[in-house]
């Protein structure tokens, strides 16, 4: 059981089982502070005066070794170079540091982490249903609703329900669903054959372009599509208004005889 905050603040609860004889009191000073931080443990690395070593092993701003240095040595290094010292490897001996500008390397973390989400991809079942006795019209939607589906990189699940007397004619909804089958063959392959669950019958469609590849075409489709837009739009400015033509001169006077 961990140390626990008592409902009255300030007051903290440690249990009697987690301390021995053996343990001294910094044992339970930092059983206490680690209630009063509520249980978490900061993923953060300390930095200039939050380091409590006497002693560090520094990397210097370029990646090069400067060496086991005092701890007054690296952060005077720090002001000089107008950057952090920044604890790397905590659990070395001595812990290694090294010279950075820490806001930028915050910033340039959060936007790797930030891209790597963005390429993630997420494996999605999306799901079909349909009847055995489905309308042409309807099945070619709910066929062009699938293509789509294997064409954005994700699997579907495709369900035949069954009703009434229909319960008894399994091969009905085996046959349609052969029949999805063949006909999104080019985009898609049957990954788990047709069987029967209750009252309704599935077969789940797995694409043969995995996610990333889908993403990937669909970013330089959209970005293709919008640099066409600009395109147009600027082929369809209208163009600078033409200078007017001169006045007419006036017919010259003929003189009087």
């Amino acid at each position: 059981m961990e140390p626990r905050l008592c409902p009255v603040r300030g007051v903290f609860h440690v249990p009697a089982r987690l301390v021995s004889q053996k343990q001294t009191c910094a044992s339970v000073r930092q059983a206490v502070a680690w209630c009063y931080r509520g249980g978490s443990i900061s993923a953060e690395p300390r930095i200039n005066d939050r380091i409590r070593v006497p002693e560090v092993r520094l990397v210097g701003p370029s990646g090069e070794q400067v060496g086991i240095v005092p701890l007054a040595k690296a952060l005077e290094l720090a002001q000089e170079y107008d950057l952090d010292l920044v604890e790397v490897a905590a659990n070395a001996r001595p812990p290694v540091c090294k010279l950075m500008d820490y806001g930028k390397f915050k910033y340039e973390s959060a936007m790797k982490a930030r891209e790597a989400r963005k390429n993630q991809a997420h494996t999605v079942i999306k799901e079909m249903k349909l009847r055995p006795k489905i309308d042409p019209h309807d099945y070619d939607t709910k066929k062009g609703h699938v293509v789509r589906f294997l064409k954005q990189g994700d699997k579907v699940k495709i369900t035949i329900m069954f009703r009434g007397r229909e319960q008894s004619r399994p091969e009905l909804g085996f046959r349609l669903l052969q029949r999805l089958a063949s006909d999104v063959e080019e985009l898609g392959f049957i990954e788990s054959n047709p069987k029967q669950d209750g009252r309704n019958m599935i077969m789940v469609l797995g694409p043969h372009k995995k996610k990333t590849e889908a993403m990937a075409e669909a970013r330089e489709a959209q970005a293709a599509r919008k640099a066409e837009r600009q395109g147009v739009s600027a082929e369809e400015s209208p163009a600078a208004p033409a200078d007017e033509a001169p006045a007419a001169e006036a017919p010259a006077e003929t003189p009087e005889a």
